[in-house]
């Protein structure tokens, strides 16, 4: 499968890190990994994991979990790779796509994804959020930060103009939790809400039973 890059600019890859700034991204992913209380010993997936910023940012802090990056994106790949070994962390950066994970049944602990799942068609969403179910273990966590419906007018008025972009349209109308709850998880909640320049980004957690 050829790997089709948001909004199908290949050129725009080198500037994710930038844009992303723009995204408030280091408040965020800081959250979205404190709320996942990561132990030690544990296996954690980033799905679509870009340039590696939120999968070293899991590794630097919790040394103790073996962290594994995954991207269908071959490009943006290379950019993690690099940083990841600049970094000198022991980091696993796999290509596959999220909705076709090539990993055993119940092979993970946590599983989180960053501003992945506006890029995915209704069905590859529902299909995504079926394969996290599968890999994750009982009792293991799925922590989500993308796009959400807006919580005030000024976010509801950018989101006229970005819900038209790509498949952000689920987002925005607030239908990721029962998304995952129709996956089988358990447990769903909103756990936070910012403010950025493209609408509101929601952070999510949900539960696998034990």
């Amino acid at each position: 499968m050829k790997y089709i890059p948001a909004l199908n600019l290949g050129w725009l890859t080198p500037l994710y890190d930038p844009v992303m700034l723009l995204m408030r991204e280091s408040t965020f992913k800081r959250t979205l990994v404190e709320q996942a209380n990561i132990k030690n010993g544990y296996r954690v997936l980033d799905i679509g994991c870009g340039t590696a910023t939120l999968t070293i940012l899991i590794k630097k802090a919790y040394p103790g979990a073996e962290v594994t990056g995954l991207d269908g994106d071959p490009k943006i790949l290379e950019i993690a790779k690099a940083k990841v070994e600049k970094a000198g962390l022991d980091i696993a950066l796999d290509p596959g796509m999220s909705f076709e994970l090539p990993y055993p049944d119940h092979s993970f602990d946590r599983v989180f994804s960053s501003l992945v799942f506006h890029h995915l068609t209704r069905e590859n969403k529902a299909r995504t959020f079926k394969e996290i179910f599968r890999v994750l273990r009982s009792g293991g966590e799925l922590h989500v930060a993308d796009f959400g419906k807006p919580h005030n007018a000024l976010m509801y008025l950018i989101s006229l103009i970005f819900r038209h972009l790509e498949e952000t349209r689920d987002n925005i109308n607030g239908l990721l939790p029962e998304m995952f709850q129709n996956a089988g998880f358990e447990r769903v909640e909103e756990t936070d809400r910012f403010m950025t320049p493209f609408g509101t980004l929601s952070l999510y957690r949900a539960r696998k039973a034990l």
